[in-house]
């Protein structure tokens, strides 16, 4: 029997990549995007498998909905939240509704499509959920001196890393995988849509951060991160995030008190 994957933002870069390696693998398809073109473009290079093609605008309520009930009603083998929009500006300079776009499609969205999918893989114990985040999810106690600054889509990232660590404990023992992806610069549309030139800076391709996303989820990693050779690197974050979190008391910190 075909197992079923859903695949947001699909229509080029990462998520074209994740789509193709999962035709390839023998999934039948829903993809979604905003480019019906594109979309259609894809379907007729890929008859191999069933590709079902959706106009979705993830930056609207309507959008999400639209997923969601898809993930709601389908029996998904395979969700990959990979739609997403940059806006790296600082945060007093982004207009609310750029602000409000890249909250619904990195935040929202994913929150959202991801509930609708996770009961049926439950009750299937089975299941695959990738987020598609980034490095710069880490990059939060960097100084002012790194640019470009990018406050909410930091915290995007951010947002999704947490997410998804924490949906994979909620997960455990069901059958039902829990991954992020966490690349650096890839050469893709994405920075180009922004206005930035990153063609001089060395990139690693799309397909290469989806293999680094399999592998990763048969290493059982939660957070993968392509480019970090050195995966001793990540414990330590989060390790450090845990003595955090172990180190909390109900008394006041002897730092916070009156002298």
């Amino acid at each position: 029997m075909t197992k079923l994957a859903l695949v947001t933002g699909a229509t080029s870069g990462i998520g074209r990549a994740f789509a193709e390696r999962l035709a390839a693998d023998g999934y039948d398809l829903v993809i979604t995007g905003r480019n019906h073109d594109r979309l259609a473009d894809f379907a007729a290079a890929h008859t191999e498998v069933n590709v079902r093609t959706v106009l979705a605008d993830l930056s609207t309520q309507e959008g999400i909905d639209s997923i969601a009930q898809i993930c709601l009603a389908e029996p998904l083998a395979f969700l990959v939240n990979n739609a997403g929009v940059a806006h790296y500006m600082p945060l007093a300079d982004l207009p609310a509704d750029k602000a409000r776009e890249l909250i619904f499609v990195k935040v929202l969205a994913p929150t959202l499509i991801t509930r609708a999918a996770v009961p049926g893989m439950q009750e299937r114990g089975q299941g695959v959920i990738i987020n598609v985040a980034g490095m710069i999810a880490f990059s939060g106690p960097a100084p002012a001196s790194v640019l470009p600054r990018r406050a909410v889509y930091g915290g995007t990232l951010a947002y999704l890393v947490a997410m998804s660590q924490t949906l994979s404990a909620e997960l455990e023992g069901t059958g039902v995988k829990v991954e992020v992806v966490c690349p650096g610069v890839v050469a893709t549309e994405f920075h180009e849509r922004q206005g930035l030139d990153l063609s001089a800076v060395p990139r690693m391709s799309a397909p290469d951060v989806v293999t680094a996303a399999l592998r990763g989820l048969e290493l059982g990693e939660v957070v993968c991160a392509p480019g970090v050779e050195d995966a001793n690197v990540l414990d330590d974050v989060f390790r450090a995030d845990l003595t955090a979190f172990g180190s909390q008391s109900p008394e006041l910190a002897a730092r916070y008190r009156a002298s």
